[in-house]
């Protein structure tokens, strides 16, 4: 496949023909993909087996008190299927014309603005990827003290993150058969601890979850938010993932797919820790399984379900977005981009992210980089449906001295809009941002003239 370095020119109206083909493992480029190898069941699968986060048990638990068990559940199922209309929306630029995330941010932000959203999207990842290693040897080290006495938990850690870096440097090829085969085992594990969680808690529950009045108003839809905003980073680079689904697939029919990949996990997850948390008032679910199940295949089956959940998550969503961006950034292959990013996992020092102290400084991460999510994506919808209608030169998004060189302020002016926008309405930051910055970005594109060479 060629790369960047060697080709420079394409034809704007570039569209590879349907069908199947196959592509050696790790064998990824920027170049616009040629080869698909993910019909719509296997890209459903690999969405699926890719979007369990364990922060979901977390906003389960967070909504206890405010939402009753309805409200939680229409919540939940409102978030998933807006994060489904925005994955279909942002990653239509990729799926038509097989171009990663970085790319396709050129022609809204130039060569050298790429930097922005490429920070945004790489640095929360890596540090996800430690903490979620981290996470993942943690559950192992448990299962191996409670089966087998050994109990050395470093050990663990740098074993599961090798294991990580050489899943992840076989590509889209094995990320594909790891999230496929995995989908399986960790639907039976959602299955079984949500039917663990009725039978112990069930009595509690009905007392008070059904009961319970709750709220309509902004705590339902900032709790819609909460559940989204679990997949939001993943909205940015979602073409990084749609460059690998064969053609075919109408923008309904991928908003589906989208949607019903990432529900089942997310409902079955958000509502075990809204009933653990409600019925036991702890607010960590994970915590409450490792240490008040009464049923040792109950606690083994949790461990090793949170340690395969955070390589399926880890390998599809806290590896390819960093890569991509140090292949563009440093001109590397695949491969070794893929193993810096594992490594720079481990500078992340997340047995220090962990502790209790850590919380808050952890908290204000995720809320700084939370709010560049909705502006950017805002206006990265806006330049390739109304600035574009929809149609890319790809002339253009491959030669670095051509019209999108250097950085275009528009973007960077209507992203600090949608900022400040977003902090000054943090329940809803992410709704709250969208039309400033999709506004702004729109209104300077078509008026400021220092924007004119980024009109195509």
């Amino acid at each position: 496949m060629s790369t960047p370095q060697t080709q420079t020119h394409f034809d704007a109206s570039y569209q590879e023909a349907p069908g199947t083909a196959s592509k050696a493992l790790g064998e990824e480029s920027l170049a616009p993909q040629k080869t698909r190898i993910m019909g719509r069941t296997s890209y459903l699968l690999a969405w699926f087996g890719g979007c369990v986060s364990i922060g979901t048990f977390t906003m389960g638990s967070s909504v206890v008190g405010t939402l009753n068990l309805l409200q939680a559940s229409l919540a939940i199922a409102i978030g998933c299927f807006i994060i489904g209309a925005a994955l279909a929306l942002n990653g239509a630029a990729g799926y038509k014309y097989g171009i990663p995330f970085m790319v396709q941010a050129r022609s809204a932000f130039g060569f050298g603005g790429t930097r922005l959203p490429g920070l945004v999207r790489a640095v929360p990842a890596i540090v996800w990827y430690g903490f979620q290693s981290w996470i993942g040897a943690g559950a192992l080290n448990m299962v191996s003290t409670t089966l087998f006495g050994f109990d050395n938990l470093v050990f663990f850690f740098i074993a599961f993150q090798l294991l990580q870096i050489a899943l992840s440097v076989t590509g889209f090829q094995g990320i594909k058969w790891l999230e496929n085969v995995g989908s399986a085992f960790i639907l039976a594990s959602l299955v079984y601890m949500f039917y663990s969680t009725v039978q112990r808690y069930g009595d509690t529950l009905s007392a008070n979850l059904l009961t319970m009045e709750g709220s309509w108003g902004l705590p339902f839809w900032g709790a819609t938010m909460l559940f989204l905003g679990i997949y939001s980073t993943m909205i940015l680079n979602v073409s990084d993932y749609a460059r690998e689904h064969e053609y075919g697939t109408g923008p309904g029919l991928l908003t589906t797919i989208y949607s019903m990949s990432i529900l089942p996990c997310t409902l079955f997850m958000g509502l075990i820790g809204y009933m653990v948390s409600e019925a036991t008032g702890i607010a960590d679910p994970i915590q409450v399984f490792a240490n008040a199940v009464d049923n040792q295949p109950l606690l083994m089956t949790t461990l090793m379900f949170i340690a395969f959940a955070q390589v399926t998550t880890n390998v599809l969503n806290n590896v390819v977005p960093p890569t991509y961006v140090l292949m563009d950034v440093f001109k590397l292959t695949f491969r070794k981009a893929t193993i810096i990013v594992g490594l720079l996992a481990f500078a992340t020092f997340p047995w220090e992210l962990v502790k209790d102290g850590s919380a808050a400084g952890l908290q204000i991460f995720v809320q700084t980089y939370s709010a560049f999510l909705g502006p950017i994506f805002a206006i990265l919808v806006v330049d390739y449906y109304l600035i574009r209608g929809r149609t890319l030169n790809l002339d253009h998004l491959y030669n670095p001295d051509g019209p999108y060189k250097g950085v275009n302020y528009a973007a960077l002016i209507a992203t600090v809009l949608g900022v400040i926008v977003a902090l000054s309405f943090s329940a809803v930051s992410w709704y709250a941002s969208l039309i400033p910055a999709g506004l702004s970005y729109y209104l300077l594109m078509k008026h400021w003239p220092a924007c004119q060479r980024f009109r195509d």
